[in-house]
């Protein structure tokens, strides 16, 4: 989660040294590029410095984060050979990735 934060937080003062002069327009909403809606997109971006890019990647670290800590929950229960819960935690994963890729 730090890494995430600092990540955010990194690219939230590129994008204020690089585009804090310019003056919001509240008066119309506008959905942002399509570029920031793909995750491949995002992370080649990111590491091409765009500063959008870059708080978009920290938010997906910050997501990853509970899905990283069940995966590696599996792994311990696996190593105990406690088969409840590596299935308990195994369905636990399927939901958590079903909520973040599967289509509505």
């Amino acid at each position: 989660m730090t890494l995430a934060a600092a990540v955010v937080l990194g690219g939230g003062i590129c994008y204020v040294l690089r585009m804090g002069n310019q003056t919001a327009a509240y008066r119309q909403f506008y959905a942002g590029p399509a570029k920031y809606r793909d995750m491949s997109a995002i992370i080649a971006e990111a590491f091409h410095g765009d500063c959008r890019a870059i708080i978009q990647f920290g938010l997906l670290l910050l997501i990853a984060t509970p899905v990283a800590r069940v995966a590696i929950s599996i792994a311990g229960f696996a190593l105990e050979k406690d088969r409840t819960y590596v299935a308990i935690t195994c369905l636990v994963l399927g939901i958590l990735l079903y909520s973040l890729i599967g289509k509505p």
